[in-house]
């Protein structure tokens, strides 16, 4: 039983499985978020609700927000804005000795925005971006991306061993969002070319559960042909992450490409199938159905006969 307390705020189709998970690791949990429904589960399991991110802080040695972009993120978390009442931000609950550790992806320039703002306020920070979709936060076995001081990263180890099966300390404050940036450039530019190879395995007329096995286990072989291309020749889309959030986290390293110089012509074509994906009304699809983006193209889907 460690004698920490952690506070959650954001309890999403990521946030409240990690919540459950450091419950399960004998940490007391203080939790609040918009939708009432995963605070009145967790509070079955044990956990404890708090009227506002402020209220989280005020409870909690440290402070873990898991949210959906930059904008609620700085809301959240420094209070831009018109906020009273439920919406009072983390900064105004922290004080010496306070951690508090972003779990979503964000811009990087606003993360150091951000670090700054709650070490003025006596608090260290974190950045702590995740991958591994809902499976990953469900099972504990998320990778996680930490930027900050290394003798906060080495006090939250633990924390972070409860949530994840891969946890690396990545360098200074802001290089946790830097590696998600790649992270996600990788797995959207995967998905486009599993998404591309299979629709053209069956326009060609190829066995698709077969084409499947023939590369999985070859110089192709990754984990989006594994986790995701047999779901979506059966057609299943249910989200495990949301299409509309690898669009932002697109956006994210798009601009960050522009801040830093780097050149990302593979990078933008896959920003663009996103963003059809979002003007389709697919956004809420799991990141896998772009391909949806290539059958409407092509007139055809890609699926396997029932």
């Amino acid at each position: 039983m460690s004698s920490q307390t952690v506070g959650f705020v954001g309890l999403g189709i990521m946030g409240e499985p990690m919540a459950n998970n450091v419950l399960d690791a004998g940490y007391d949990v203080v939790v609040h978020n918009r939708s009432e429904g995963p605070v009145d589960r967790l509070a079955d399991a044990g956990a404890t609700p708090a009227a506002s991110p402020a209220g989280v802080a005020r409870e909690s040695d440290v402070v873990i927000t898991v949210l959906p972009d930059t904008p609620v993120v700085e809301s959240v978390v420094l209070g831009e804005g018109e906020h009273e009442g439920a919406d009072k931000p983390v900064i105004d609950g922290v004080d010496e000795g306070s951690t508090v550790i972003d779990m979503s992806t964000i811009s990087p320039v606003a993360t150091e925005r951000i670090a700054e703002e709650l070490e003025t306020a006596g608090a260290a920070f974190l950045d702590a971006p995740i991958s591994g979709g809902e499976e990953g936060a469900v099972e504990a076995t998320l990778s996680i991306m930490v930027g900050g001081g290394e003798s906060t990263f080495a006090a939250a180890e633990e924390l972070f061993e409860a949530m994840g099966k891969t946890v690396t300390h990545c360098g200074p404050t802001g290089a946790g969002q830097v590696t998600k940036a790649a992270n996600q450039i990788i797995v959207g530019s995967t998905l486009q070319a599993v998404s591309e190879a299979l629709l053209f395995a069956k326009r060609a007329g190829a066995d698709l559960d077969a084409v499947l096995d023939a590369v999985s286990d070859g110089a192709a072989g990754c984990w989006a042909l594994d986790a995701r291309a047999p779901r979506v020749i059966e057609g299943n889309f249910d989200p495990g992450f949301f299409a509309a959030y690898q669009y932002k986290d697109l956006r994210i390293a798009t601009r960050a490409g522009e801040e830093y110089g780097a050149p990302m012509p593979a990078t933008s074509v896959v920003h663009e199938q996103y963003k059809a994906m979002e003007t389709m009304g697919n956004g809420q699809d799991d990141h896998s159905a772009v391909i949806k983006v290539l059958e409407t193209m092509a007139g055809e889907e890609a699926r396997v006969e029932e």
